[in-house]
């Protein structure tokens, strides 16, 4: 199954001290990079976690956050006196400001200064020295957020084959049709060949015929556009392949419509022909639009 690099998951866990949660978010990248987000003393882990996102993952730029907050019966407050003090000294000031104008202010009452954000912090306890068995809850939770991410990946990427099979459907018509087309164009260019070299015989002009045969050999091979339209063909049977891998296929894609594109140039630097030039240009269209959708596949 095709699957995206673009995705969102996340999940939450609970104990008696304390409630967290993984937020995992995931974008395009040309390998796979993993960034963490994690409290402070959560370090040690964080190779271990890593390991679990390339255990599942092998392209994207994913971003892992893990957020955690004490219950309410695992709050301890802690008085900031360093808050404290300062604020005490901003009420002074704003009192002697006052004064200078000739107000008279009343007093700050105590629990004023108390209720101040900053003066009291909640100290969530335990965090950042978390046991093991609070760190292998984190990682169950982190496992249940990127299962939720590969879910949404493969959602996105159902959509992306999709469109993708649009899009080869579309390049094997076109092929189609410049074959037709070039098939017309042949029997063309050799009806007004022949009546050029009647022409200059009836003229009574002395040809070489080796280096006539040569010649006409040499303009044939400048128009023949059967081998690019031969590779457009096998290019629509592996892509094909490849949107029924059940594996990355990402890169894979990108370096065919490369491909793609390469024999679609080729096709309009030979054409000589109008109709043939608008479905080259046509294929060139519809190239970008699958390299533009192979971007996004893991």
């Amino acid at each position: 199954m095709l699957n995206s690099m673009t995705g969102f998951g996340s999940a939450e866990g609970a104990s008696d001290e304390m409630r967290w949660r993984w937020d995992a978010k995931s974008v395009n990248g040309r390998g796979l990079e993993v960034r963490m987000r994690t409290p402070s003393g959560m370090d040690a882990h964080e190779l271990r976690w890593r390991q679990s996102v390339a255990g599942r993952f092998k392209r994207g730029s994913i971003t892992l956050s893990l957020s955690v907050e004490p219950t309410a019966g695992a709050q301890v407050a802690q008085l900031n006196e360093t808050q404290l003090a300062a604020a005490a000294l901003a009420a002074d000031k704003a009192n002697q400001a006052l004064r200078a104008t000739g107000l008279e202010p009343a007093p700050v009452a105590p629990e004023r200064l108390l209720s101040l954000r900053g003066v009291f912090e909640l100290d969530a306890a335990g965090v950042e020295t978390a046991d093991d068995s609070q760190v292998e809850a984190f990682t169950v939770t982190l496992g249940a957020a990127l299962d939720a991410l590969a879910d949404g990946r493969r959602q996105e990427g159902a959509r992306i084959l999709a469109t993708l099979t649009e899009i080869v459907d579309e390049i094997a018509r076109l092929t189609a049709q410049a074959e037709a087309n070039a098939a017309v164009r042949a029997d063309a260019a050799r009806s007004r060949l022949q009546q050029r070299v009647a022409a200059v015989m009836e003229a009574g002009a002395e040809l070489d015929e080796a280096r006539l045969a040569q010649e006409l050999a040499l303009i044939a091979v400048k128009i023949d556009v059967s081998e690019e339209i031969e590779r457009l063909k096998g290019h629509v049977v592996a892509a094909r392949g490849l949107l029924e891998a059940d594996e990355p296929v990402g890169r894979k894609l990108d370096f065919l419509a490369q491909e793609f594109n390469r024999e679609a140039n080729t096709l309009c630097s030979k054409s000589q022909d109008p109709d043939l030039t608008e479905v080259g240009l046509s294929l060139k269209v519809v190239i970008d639009q699958l390299r533009e959708q192979a971007a996004n596949v893991e």
